[in-house]
């Protein structure tokens, strides 16, 4: 929350810059136009965080006494995005590398070269290293943070299981064959999403307010947004549902004293 409040505090200088200093009053048409495409970038990315894959689960009706317990449908929801914002932080963080060991080399034309390049993060070949260091890191923290042998062994423990499929090793292929094919558009994504700001200031947005178009800054945005939008609403609907049970309780009470 503080990192978000710390990122939408420098919006409005940003976006004055833009508006006043960067653009005038004489392409007002383009400073326009530059909010609609951010509008529609950000829909994007709440679309990326949103998204999910529901994977239909069975559990298996069981009778305890005279009760008769499951048979219920469930799904496990596997996101598009489930590594987050962490492999565009991994792969900023060895960005830092090719600089570094090339002015270890300063005699070196070629190290001066490759220093100055990678120190551009608007050049393509920085764009492109970048690019492909958060499709690696995307699969690497997806298959940390989504255990599917712990997700099959959890189902088959609670007698549940994915309709057509075996309880066990193939429903961990299964559930490993879907993240397989959800990760990989949700990493180009994701990758998309960083190089966006680089694509901006090619364009002639002012560097303070490309920041805003991609990158850690805006998924850390949406992200709390919508995760504290969520959290608000489970507050309210606890709530309200804790109100309707304690007017049912005094009510109740109520009745049972008069009839006393």
């Amino acid at each position: 929350m503080l990192i978000m409040i710390g990122i939408v505090s420098r919006f409005p200088a940003a976006i004055y810059q833009e508006a006043i200093e960067n653009r005038g009053l004489g392409q007002a048409l383009l400073f326009i136009l530059e909010l609609l495409v951010l509008f529609f970038i950000v829909v994007g990315v709440i679309a990326l965080t949103q998204a999910t894959r529901r994977i239909p689960v069975q559990y298996a009706k069981q009778v305890v006494g005279n009760k008769l317990y499951g048979g219920k449908r469930d799904f496990i929801p596997l996101k598009l995005n489930s590594a987050g914002v962490m492999p565009i932080i991994f792969a900023q963080a060895l960005m830092f590398l090719p600089p570094l060991i090339a002015g270890a080399f300063k005699e070196s034309d070629a190290a001066t070269a490759v220093g100055t390049t990678f120190s551009d993060f608007t050049s393509w070949q920085y764009n492109l290293l970048f690019g492909s260091l958060i499709l690696i890191f995307t699969f690497f923290y997806t298959a940390i943070t989504v255990p599917s042998n712990d997700i099959a062994d959890n189902l088959k423990r609670n007698g549940g299981f994915i309709p057509g499929i075996k309880p066990g090793k193939q429903t961990a292929e299964f559930i490993d064959s879907i993240l397989s094919k959800i990760t990989l558009p949700g990493a180009i994504f994701l990758a998309m999403i960083a190089i966006l700001p680089a694509f901006a200031v090619k364009a002639g947005i002012s560097q303070n307010f490309a920041y805003f178009y991609g990158g850690t800054s805006l998924l850390i945005l949406v992200g709390v947004v919508l995760d504290t939008l969520q959290q608000i609403e489970s507050y309210l609907l606890m709530r309200h549902y804790e109100g309707m049970m304690k007017s049912g309780r005094v009510k109740g009470r109520s009745q049972f004293g008069n009839a006393a």
